[in-house]
């Protein structure tokens, strides 16, 4: 049986200092000094200590009198900005993290799937693991919808050549590209939707068609596009109803109507 469909359903009960470094953006041992405090109270009795099993399912915790919601997973939406690395941290380089306000800095969160520091949009970041693995593997089949800018006009030949799946070339050997949808959005912009993320693929792809991308934005990520009024380096909560949106199954062709319509609009 494949390792990612072994997901097995694990006891809420938990430590008290566990459930705080979990729910707030205390660290570890920070939580317990408060606890030690008696800053914290379970169930409206200061507990004071860090070891104390707690069930978030059922108890009411709080925090210096202010109630804790329990949260198993949290979930951004990011409009990504060019210049950022998608990555947790970097010595030299600001991250997508790094963009996170402190109230929402939890412990374990990641940026799901990669874009290049000089693409911007769609960038999920979570603690959910297997949500993010589910979403980014190719048998999932959820499509990421990408608007490319290029340098030259768009072909005829490019939706069959998409259709039919690109090959790549990667150190020397062929690297063929699962089928993908295409749809010009106007003479030098397209719609791409791929199903996979191979490194740098949708730039690799036109240069495989001898174009090249002058710009490159994530748009969508299966049924939940990206808001439009939210700005580079802007980010929104999003509720689980959202995130199912992202494994739904929206039809190309409505998508690539709206991004036609949208551009004719707006240019």
């Amino acid at each position: 049986m494949p390792l990612d469909f072994l997901i097995v359903e694990r006891s809420q009960i938990m430590r008290l200092d566990r459930f705080l470094s979990g729910q707030t953006t205390l660290s570890r041992k920070e939580a317990q000094a408060a606890i030690r405090r008696g800053e914290v109270t379970v169930n409206g009795t200061v507990q004071r200590k860090p070891d104390c099993s707690v069930d978030p399912d059922e108890d009411h915790i709080s925090l210096g009198g202010k109630p804790i919601e329990y949260q198993k997973f949290h979930y951004f939406l990011m409009h990504k900005p060019a210049g950022v690395l998608t990555a947790c941290s970097d010595r030299k380089q600001q991250t997508v993290l790094d963009l996170l306000a402190e109230e929402h800095r939890f412990p374990g969160l990641f940026p799901s799937g990669r874009l290049d520091i000089d693409t911007t949009g769609f960038l999920l970041i979570t603690d959910d693991g297997a949500l993010s693995h589910k979403m980014l593997a190719p048998r999932s089949h959820v499509a990421k919808y990408y608007i490319a800018t290029l340098r030259d006009p768009i072909e005829s030949y490019y939706a069959a050549a998409f259709a039919e799946g690109i090959t790549l070339e990667t150190h020397g050997e062929p690297e063929p590209c699962l089928p993908a949808d295409f749809a010009p959005v106007s003479e030098k912009v397209a719609l791409l939707a791929l199903h996979e993320g191979k490194y740098h693929q949708v730039k690799r792809m036109f240069a495989a068609l001898g174009n090249h991308v002058e710009q490159l934005s994530r748009v969508q990520i299966g049924a939940l596009p990206l808001p439009a009024h939210l700005q580079p380096g802007q980010y929104m909560v999003i509720s689980e109803a959202e995130v199912q949106q992202m494994l739904c199954e929206t039809p190309f062709s409505e998508v690539s109507t709206y991004y036609q319509q949208f551009f004719r609009h707006n240019g």
